[in-house]
């Protein structure tokens, strides 16, 4: 072969190929993988031009992917003080108190976990004690609700009950007086719809600094569960002044109540694609969430809620994602409660023998009855699931907002990712970015754990359903190749294919989990070029 670009060389290499499962050198031209070996056999490799890299006692595997994330509606969401450390109400109080003013006057803040007011109902209170009578938005962690103050409901015009197409609300006290709870994206999107918004260029900033620091744990790729408001203009714009650091594959959200105008945009948003970035499949919600009270549950949760679907009429759903299979375009669907998981596969099985080569996916995948834990394999449907999740907003005692809402019964079938992989579902992992940290270490780490990494007083929730080390790598390498359709393009370190890796400090397979969570990442590559490099 002629010389290669780039020949990147360390003691350990896990290409996650059964033809080659260990290597000490890759070489890498015009982005592809060239050659796989020994350090001997890279001499051969070598030109004049030839850039060689020994990370010496590192571990190289393929680059990692992110199955889920939000990197342009984050953009949004993540804006103001972050807010996922409070643990109580007047510690909410304090953390406001001591910010000053953002845009426009405005206070904003995201992140915070509902088991912050404990078992009071979620209301404006904090923030007008906090802040007095100023514009505040604080969106809860999961994303699904916010919380608004007076002045910034008055300014959005919101002094009733709404109507909405889907699941969301207006929360109003007795006397119809909103509490300033605002549950689901349509119900806050009323006030994010008046906060001052920023510039293109300074959003194009600060996506790029979220993408650095994605590729700085090792992440070469990320499934990004958006497209929407000013996603093109942002992206492409940003991949022309420079190349992305890492590679983003978009799915627009096709929410309730979209007719043919709405079904024909999502279509001719398929073609929609540049360097390291492209639109590939239409993102759906059949519920909410089970800490919001909007999750589809076969039964009711304790408070009698999560009893209804998203999508008022999920007939229309099903009609949806039939005509965009139809047209070979992948399916996501956020499905959280058994009810919900039912329905969307009972959908999918409905579907006609479709001809995309990406399989169709479920996102999420909370609470899951054992019966259905076969049909994600005999379906060809992708199980996406996020393991902090469980770890960092669950607890074993299950005295959480979560298990107590679920009951035991549900809150002992509760992230099911060992069981999936038993039943030989593809299981790929991800952060869900912004409603967990993106850190691709960490996920690795707690999918092992089942809780929180560098915490080992914390008991463990179902430990049962821990991934092996292997498992939880493939979650982020070969099984996330296989749920884009790419196990012939990417998810192993095998000539011909990309040339995406990443190398870490101490080995995933066999460093303690608590550890590897604080492994520096050595090197990453997108494409056979450097995004990432650690200081010497």
């Amino acid at each position: 072969m002629s010389a290669a670009d780039l020949i990147v060389q360390a003691d350990r290499m896990h290409t996650m190929d059964p033809a080659r499962p260990s290597a000490e050198a890759v070489a890498i031209k015009d982005g592809v993988i060239v050659g796989v070996g020994d350090r001997t056999s890279a001499r051969t490799w070598r030109g004049a031009g030839t850039e060689v890299i020994d990370l010496g006692d590192a571990t190289v595997t393929p680059g990692l992917v992110d199955g889920h994330i939000h990197p342009v509606l984050g953009l949004d969401l993540a804006r103001g003080v972050e807010l996922s450390h409070v643990r109580s109400v007047p510690q909410l109080i304090s953390e406001l108190r001591e910010r000053g003013t953002g845009p426009g006057g405005w206070i904003l803040g995201w992140g915070l976990d509902p088991n912050a007011f404990g078992s009071t109902a979620i209301t404006h209170a904090p923030l007008v004690e906090a802040l007095g009578d100023v514009p505040a938005l604080v969106v809860l962690f999961d994303a699904h609700s916010a919380i608004a103050s007076p002045a910034a409901l008055r300014l959005a015009g919101i002094t009733g009950a709404r109507a909405f197409d889907g699941a969301a609300e207006v929360v109003c006290a007795d006397d119809g007086t909103p509490t300033g709870h605002l549950v689901e994206l349509p119900a806050y999107e009323l006030v994010r719809a008046v906060v001052p918004t920023e510039s293109l260029p300074e959003r194009r900033s600060r996506l790029l600094a979220l993408l650095r620091g994605m590729a700085a744990t090792g992440i070469t790729a990320g499934n990004a569960m958006d497209f929407d408001g000013d996603a093109e203009p942002l992206v492409a714009g940003l991949a022309e002044e420079a190349d992305l650091p890492i590679r983003l594959r978009f799915a627009p959200m096709c929410m309730p109540g979209a007719g043919r105008a709405e079904l024909d945009h999502l279509l001719d948003q398929q073609r929609l694609r540049g360097r390291r970035w492209q639109v590939e499949g239409v993102k759906f919600m059949i519920d909410g969430t089970i800490d919001g009270g909007t999750a589809w549950l076969e039964q009711p949760d304790r408070f009698g809620e999560s009893t209804a679907p998203f999508w008022p009429e999920p007939r229309a759903y099903t009609e949806a994602i039939r005509r965009l299979a139809a047209a070979g375009v992948p399916t996501a669907t956020h499905a959280i409660g058994d009810a919900g998981i039912r329905y969307v596969l009972d959908a999918l099985r409905e579907l006609p023998a479709a001809p995309t080569r990406v399989p169709h996916r479920i996102e999420h995948i909370e609470t899951v009855p054992t019966e259905l834990i076969a049909r994600f394999r005999e379906q060809n449907v992708t199980a996406s699931m996020q393991p902090t999740h469980c770890t960092l907003y669950t607890k074993a005692d299950h005295s959480d907002n979560w298990s107590h809402r679920l009951g035991t019964e549900r809150a002992n079938r509760a992230f099911r990712t060992r069981d999936l992989r038993a039943a030989g579902a593809r299981l790929a992992l991800g952060s869900d970015w912004p409603v967990a940290p993106f850190d691709a270490r960490a996920v690795i780490a707690d999918a092992q754990l089942r809780r929180p990494h560098g915490q080992p007083e914390v008991e463990r929730v179902l430990p049962d359903q821990a991934l092996t080390a292997r498992m939880a790598l493939e979650g982020y390498t070969t099984h996330a190749a296989a749920a884009a359709g790419l196990e012939s393009v990417s998810g192993r370190i095998a000539e011909g294919l990309r040339a995406d890796l990443s190398a870490f400090g101490l080995d995933p397979l066999s460093a303690p989990p608590d550890e590897f969570a604080d492994s520096p990442v050595r090197l990453t590559v997108v494409e056979g070029s450097i995004v990432h490099r650690a200081a010497a």
